[in-house]
């Protein structure tokens, strides 16, 4: 494996002076490619502004982000969103699909954006939305789907092109125990794969299913082991 995430002395602060919130606290961490990895963390515990460092959705008080070889900490927003767009597959606990839209659609929106042309983003997301088990399911829209099948439709979004790291913030957080099963098993296949699969969740039932568990407090790394037993 090679390094694919390096983060060095990161800080992010918000309202600075005296009363002033350090979300992230002098954090260094690396990340390989094809590593699966769990970043755990209670509300308050700085996961989720490291979930938005680490998708280019903010940059950091100080310190230095590496992806994929590049220097992205100090990125304006267009940089910021090209870099999102091209490295980063982002899945979410809310799904975030466009209700008027069917599952092709919904799936590929972003690929037009990304100036796919219309073959192609067709072809792209119908293998995307296959490999999710919703093949026939393409033309439903999301009124007419159950929240597994939702969240199924937003990892193909996610996967639809490919990119190197697959960022998931709660991605069973509005789901049951069956199709948090299943969207696992979607995850662990996306690792099989080869891709780098980031895990933000609060729930150690899901964190162990991964490779790596990170675990976050007050803005620092606390811990960081391999998951020699986890559930994969």
């Amino acid at each position: 494996m090679s390094e694919l995430i390096e983060i060095r002395d990161m800080c992010k602060v918000y309202n600075p002076g005296e009363n002033e919130v350090r979300a992230l606290d002098h954090v260094n961490l690396r990340i390989e490619k094809n590593e699966f990895v769990a970043i755990i963390g209670q509300s308050g515990s700085g996961k989720s502004t490291l979930m938005n460092m680490l998708g280019c959705l903010d940059v950091p008080t100080s310190g230095t982000y590496i992806l994929n070889g590049q220097d992205v900490s100090h990125l304006t927003d267009d940089e910021l969103s090209d870099i999102r767009n091209r490295e980063i597959g982002f899945i979410f606990q809310g799904f975030n699909l466009i209700a008027g839209l069917t599952a092709l659609e919904n799936v590929e929106l972003p690929l037009i954006y990304r100036g796919v042309g219309k073959k192609e983003r067709m072809r792209l997301a119908r293998t995307a939305l296959e490999k999710v088990g919703l093949k026939a399911r393409i033309e439903h829209k999301p009124s007419e789907m159950s929240g597994g099948q939702q969240q199924r439709v937003a990892i193909a979004r996610a996967i639809a092109q490919a990119p190197p790291v697959i960022l998931a913030d709660e991605p069973t957080g509005n789901l049951d125990s069956g199709s948090t099963k299943e969207i696992m098993e979607i995850l662990k296949g996306l690792h099989g794969e080869g891709r780098t699969v980031i895990l933000i969740t609060h729930d150690n039932d899901i964190a162990v299913r991964a490779k790596r568990i990170i675990r976050i407090i007050d803005g620092k790394i606390v811990d960081d082991i391999i998951n020699d037993g986890g559930l994969l």
